[in-house]
């Protein structure tokens, strides 16, 4: 039986920042998920992303970098849009947009819905081959507060896999810099921003 649920980290280890959804999904080994949730660290290989989108959970958090233009380290939850066709499908690599792209694209049933917890990076190599290993001080610091907001949101998300956006805490997608509004994570304080 397919899992309800699927956390799934996203993400290239060689590539700063970007290795933020991998570093998740290792920190949740001293912190477990309930055991109804499928956790995985899919790094760069869409494909199989795609596939297990296609394999029948209810809903997918992906664990990921994102460029949102806030602060370093700022966390927020995104729900992501279904495709619309504009986006073109590839089976290597790992644009979240274009792996919703492909698993659409691959199956006949309707995706699972699908959230990101992204966090802000603060160094993104401009291309594969500037290899640059390991994350910075900010988004480091944004690992343990990711796992946390995955512990409240999780039994959230079991309970109610079509939860509104609103109950789940999603960030303000516009405004000053601060940290994501999600379950059992404090708001920024003057001090913070």
């Amino acid at each position: 039986m397919t899992a309800p649920l699927l956390v799934a980290g996203v993400g290239n280890i060689f590539l700063a920042d970007d290795a933020f959804g991998p570093e998740v999904i290792r920190a949740l080994e001293q912190r477990p998920l309930p055991t109804q949730v499928r956790v995985r660290d899919y790094g760069i290989r869409g494909l199989d992303l795609a596939y297990d989108l296609l394999g029948g959970c209810a809903t997918a958090v992906l664990v990921d970098a994102a460029r949102r233009g806030q602060r370093p380290g700022t966390l927020s939850l995104i729900e992501a849009e279904p495709p619309d066709g504009t986006v073109p499908p590839e089976a290597h690599g790992m644009d979240p947009a274009k792996v919703l792209a492909l698993a659409t694209h691959l199956g006949e049933e309707p995706l699972p819905r699908v959230l990101v917890l992204a966090c802000e990076p603060e160094v993104l190599p401009a291309g594969d081959e500037d290899i640059l290993p390991g994350l910075s001080a900010a988004v480091r610091a944004a690992v343990a507060p990711a796992v946390t907001a995955l512990h409240a949101l999780v039994p959230l998300l079991l309970a109610d896999p079509a939860a509104p956006a609103a109950a789940l805490g999603r960030s303000m997608e516009n405004g000053p810099p601060h940290p994501a509004a999600l379950p059992a994570h404090p708001p920024a304080t003057a001090e913070d921003r």
